[in-house]
């Protein structure tokens, strides 16, 4: 089950990437990369360490000049028309070092006026950004005393003041703890379609539950655009007499999307297909066939996942 159609997503891309090339020295970094990104979506940029991810970012951002190619950002050319372009980016870079005496206000308003916001338009993005972001507690906290949860968040912060269309978060999961690392997913979540979120993570998991697509990157170039859905497929083999008593138990859990009856072998082993929403533990499922006295023979995810086609793509690309 795919994710809800989203209008958004059906409009022109708001970043259109052509032919886009980057060399350092004798070494080139990316490689004729073409990509677009629509609006209103998140798209998560995937690749090990040394496939290109940082550099486009850099360029995207317009901190670094392309050798060859074209970036446009809502038809904005993001070196020819620097300044525009870059007023309708948010970013947040993996590193960042903070002044450690200045407080969340402070730091705030001095990245907004940066973005030439001044009074009470000032004023209300303050505001706006401390209500969404849950930083009133720290509000006056110094930033060198914020854990880095909530360093992350006045980051974050700091990225959405003038309200961009598209919001660069790169590595954004990087030292935070299972819970912060949930909070920043629905965060994620609750900026669409308002923003465009390009997101970069080493964390498949989590990039499956958060993107609409992802872009996988390998020695400069990308090899493949892949459709996500918010969902996971498992095959359950158990030992029944009729379909009907494991559908109807399947179909009436919490989480359980499809269930699809594949086939009949020896001895009534009957064999079962399921969609599970990924916010749906599996233990869940795992419990109640237990609870039913069902003897299962087995229960397992079916392949074919992010992780299984990112480990594929990247095997067939590096010849391992």
């Amino acid at each position: 089950m795919n994710r809800p159609d989203n209008p958004e997503l059906r409009l022109p891309p708001l970043v259109e990437i052509r032919g886009l090339s980057r060399r350092y020295g004798d070494r080139l970094a990316l490689d004729g990369v073409d990509l677009e990104i629509r609006q209103g979506e998140v798209f998560g940029l995937l690749g090990p360490n040394g496939s290109g991810k940082s550099t486009l970012i850099r360029l995207l951002t317009g901190l670094l000049a392309p050798c060859a190619g074209r970036i446009t950002l809502a038809g904005l050319d993001v070196m020819k028309e620097s300044a525009a372009a870059r007023a309708l980016m948010g970013y947040v870079p993996e590193d960042v070092m903070l002044y450690p005496g200045q407080r969340v206000h402070e730091f705030l308003r001095f990245m907004g006026r940066l973005r030439r916001l001044r009074g009470q338009v000032l004023a209300d993005a303050l505001e706006r950004v401390r209500a969404r972001l849950g930083l009133a507690e720290v509000w006056r906290t110094p930033l060198g005393r914020l854990s880095h949860g909530y360093r992350q968040r006045v980051l974050i912060a700091q990225a959405l003041l003038h309200e961009p269309a598209l919001l660069i978060l790169d590595e954004p999961t990087n030292g935070l703890d299972p819970q912060q690392i949930i909070d920043l997913r629905e965060l994620i979540l609750s900026l669409v379609p308002r923003h465009t979120v390009l997101v970069t993570s080493h964390i498949l998991s989590e990039m499956e539950r958060v993107a609409t697509r992802v872009g996988i990157l390998l020695q400069g170039k990308l090899c493949s655009v892949l459709p996500l859905s918010r969902e996971s497929r498992y095959r359950l083999s158990v030992v029944v007499e009729a379909n009907e008593a494991v559908e109807s138990l399947l179909s009436s859990l919490p989480g359980i999307l499809e269930v699809v009856s594949l086939e009949r072998k020896a001895g009534n082993e009957r064999v079962f297909e399921f969609a599970l929403a990924q916010d749906a533990p599996i233990t869940l499922v795992a419990q109640a066939l237990v609870e039913a006295r069902l003897p299962v023979v087995g229960l397992h995810p079916v392949s074919g996942g992010l992780e299984s086609r990112f480990l594929a793509l990247t095997s067939r690309n590096t010849g391992a």
